[in-house]
């Protein structure tokens, strides 16, 4: 029997084999939104093609649809592969029961433990999502979880969970030439932490492909899926339709070269990057399979005249806004549904504000301090909004990034963050910050954090190192804001 090409496999984690192509079931909920559904059987013999052909990991959600299903129909035809999936929670307390009810309902959907159990929180704003994750690692350590992923997750943030000692495996983030954000901080992080990226997006959408080479831009109302309506919105934030045709030019010139295609192109550029253990390309079960273009991946290197190309065809582009995962999560809202602001202010949030006095406004933390010592963690009078204080102690009183200034520095300004936004205000209100260091040779990990929160804003700012901190914290801070 002749031999059939399939894609190498990687080690993403020790004990967590993959293939290096991972098939996303993203569009399954594309295909069963308005009240359609998909034939399960059919979708799970399609399921099977790909895994006899070598694509035998499968990326999936809670929220894909019944991808979960599918996959569960699959196993029990006596498919074998790998499966991912996302536990996707609305921010709220995450006690035990909490958190393992909603990956257990992942784990009933799909008739046993998923290899990977992916995390993904709204707002880090809400400080549960490291409660979350402290309770599926003591998942894993009990055997009920395998491995555990994050997906979205900035840079800052992944340091923090890292930090805490939550044995991270993989972070799933966008990561494309129309995209590279995941290609700085994030990547350089992963890689001294051996955190694997995931990266989704690579063909965004399908626009990078020869299909859009030379056309001209689509009207909003000529886009019907999802994946097309998110990653146009990619294409207006990186510059507009002329810096990505552009780009397309450049990848084709490269594609002709090596005698592939562009959509080979542009998901090598990705697969090559050092911090990237696999790709997910996405797939339309019983609709239309890639395969053997997708194994051409392998057929190929991109050298450094094919690199020098692309860069150069980068300058003609912007970066994305901020960092990896920020679109879900501050404008520009680059997903399929747009504008995600009426979401966001619908989760539940952490504090809640108390009016004390006519005219006055506070917010307390639930510190056994704040009433023992008499002081509020936020106070607003009329438009000022003052907080105290404040240091990276976690709900249960734990510290959080034991000796890591940075990784305080995060959790403190979110904290912040949700004591003025409580008041009605937003870090962009604020007007003065206060840093105190315990070793100030912690200035600049502190001081980028900060810079990164408060790149609009730019308030007034005094850092300054102490002799001691109260406690065993390496860094306190406390803010100012007026409001309108």
């Amino acid at each position: 029997m002749p031999h059939r090409p399939r894609p190498p496999r990687t080690l993403l984690a020790p004990g967590l084999p993959a293939s290096r192509i991972v098939t996303g079931l993203w569009q399954v909920a594309d295909q069963e939104r308005d009240g359609r559904t998909l034939d399960y059987a059919a979708a799970a013999a399609a399921m099977a093609d790909y895994a006899d052909a070598g694509f035998d990991s499968f990326d999936m959600a809670d929220h894909y649809g019944g991808a979960e299903e599918i996959f569960a129909k699959f196993r029990a035809l006596g498919g074998n592969a790998s499966v991912f999936t996302k536990w996707v929670p609305t921010p709220g307390p995450m006690t035990r029961d909490v958190v393992r009810e909603g990956v257990g309902r992942s784990i009933e959907r799909l008739g046993g433990v998923p290899d990977l159990m992916q995390f993904h929180w709204w707002s880090f704003r809400h400080p549960a999502w490291l409660d979350a994750l402290k309770e599926m690692a003591a998942m894993r350590a009990d055997g009920a979880l395998k491995h555990i992923g994050v997906t979205n997750f900035d840079t800052d943030h992944l340091r923090v969970a890292v930090k805490n000692g939550i044995p991270i495996a993989t972070n799933q983030v966008s990561f494309s030439l129309l995209d590279r954000r995941a290609a700085g901080a994030l990547s350089d992080f992963c890689l001294a932490h051996g955190v694997k990226i995931l990266a989704y997006g690579t063909l965004g959408g399908g626009f990078l492909s020869e299909r859009w080479l030379g056309a001209d831009e689509p009207a909003e109302a000529d886009i019907t899926d999802w994946s097309k309506m998110k990653y146009r919105r990619f294409i207006g934030a990186m510059g507009g339709w002329p810096a990505f045709q552009r780009l397309l030019r450049e990848a084709d010139a490269i594609a002709k070269k090596h005698g592939v295609s562009l959509s080979n192109v542009a998901t090598r550029w990705s697969l090559q990057h050092p911090a990237v253990g696999a790709v997910i390309l996405g797939a339309r079960l019983t609709e239309a399979e890639h395969r053997a273009d997708n194994l051409r991946l392998f057929t190929f290197t991109l050298d450094e005249d094919d690199q020098a190309r692309l860069r150069h065809a980068f300058g003609d582009t912007q970066p994305i806004p901020g960092d990896c995962g920020d679109e879900y999560r501050k404008p520009p809202y680059l997903t399929a549904s747009g504008d995600l602001s009426h979401h966001l202010d619908s989760l539940p949030k952490i504090y809640g504000a108390t009016e004390f006095r006519p005219g006055r406004l506070r917010v307390d933390s639930g510190s056994i301090w704040e009433a023992s010592c008499g002081y509020s963690r936020a106070v607003r009078v009329g438009p000022r909004i003052l907080v105290s204080g404040t240091t990276a102690t976690h709900t249960d009183g734990s510290v959080v990034c034991p000796g890591d200034a940075g990784g305080q520095a995060v959790y403190i300004l979110d904290k912040i963050a949700a004591a003025i936004e409580a008041l009605g205000g937003t870090m962009d209100d604020v007007i003065q910050t206060r840093v105190w260091l315990r070793d100030a040779n912690d200035w600049e990990a502190v001081g980028r954090v900060h810079g990164r929160v408060f790149a609009t804003a730019r308030p007034a700012n005094t850092l300054l190192e102490v002799a001691r901190l109260v406690g065993p914290y390496a860094v306190e801070i406390e803010a100012e804001a007026v409001v309108g």
